[in-house]
């Protein structure tokens, strides 16, 4: 079995200053396997550490839709920004990439998908995000699991990390796979575990964020 963080990012968010290199150093001490990379709305990057990692990286993005954010996995060509939800996915499905929901029901996060729109796509997605690092209520972590044991979708986790302590801190424990094909399957067979971080991580984004605005 592998440690796998599903949900990160790096400096290419506008809201994190971790570069790629010390997200590897961060994710070898954590003994992670593998990681899923999701900028928002970029893929640069995932393959940036997908470059230099010596462990397996996904390639992929937190993609902000007009209805709020969806992942793709496995992408290898950028996505826009503020599309529908439907045109996202058919965007995600045509370069061969793995749909997901991140932190559907967090009641604190303005970029959460909304309700209506998560019931419109629910049967098109791969899988859901049901224990994210930063969420601040665990009763929203919750509700996402229990939804997808309702609907049989395969069950993601990650850390969201923004900062160096938060790698690691949410992910699941899966058997090993062999690139996209396999990674349903394997995620299917995982659990999902982790610890939440303190909510004041999400004082460092928003500071991250004005002082990249304030820079230019």
């Amino acid at each position: 079995m592998i440690k796998a963080d599903l949900h990160m990012h790096t400096r290419f968010s506008q809201d994190c200053t971790v570069s790629p290199e010390a997200l590897i150093e961060a994710c070898r001490r954590r003994g992670l396997g593998t990681v899923a990379v999701t900028d928002h709305n970029t893929i640069a990057g995932g393959l940036a550490v997908r470059k230099i990692a010596p462990f397996p990286v996904i390639v992929g993005a937190e993609i902000k839709t007009n209805q709020g954010e969806i992942i793709g996995l496995f992408l290898e060509e950028e996505i826009p920004r503020g599309l529908s939800p439907e045109e996202t996915i058919r965007r995600i499905r045509q370069q061969g990439g793995l749909v997901g929901v991140p932190h559907p029901f967090d009641r604190l996060r303005r970029s959460a998908i909304r309700r209506e729109a998560l019931w419109d796509i629910l049967d098109q997605i791969d899988y859901l995000e049901t224990l994210n690092a930063r969420m601040v209520f665990s009763a929203d972590n919750q509700m996402a699991f229990e939804l997808a044991r309702r609907r049989g979708l395969p069950m993601s986790s990650g850390s969201d990390a923004h900062t160096l302590f938060e790698y690691g801190r949410a992910y699941v424990e899966m058997p090993p796979f062999n690139g996209r094909d396999d990674f349903l399957e394997a995620l299917r067979q995982g659990r999902v575990q982790g610890r939440p971080s303190p909510p004041l991580v999400h004082l460092v984004s928003s500071w991250n964020k004005l002082r990249r605005k304030l820079a230019g």
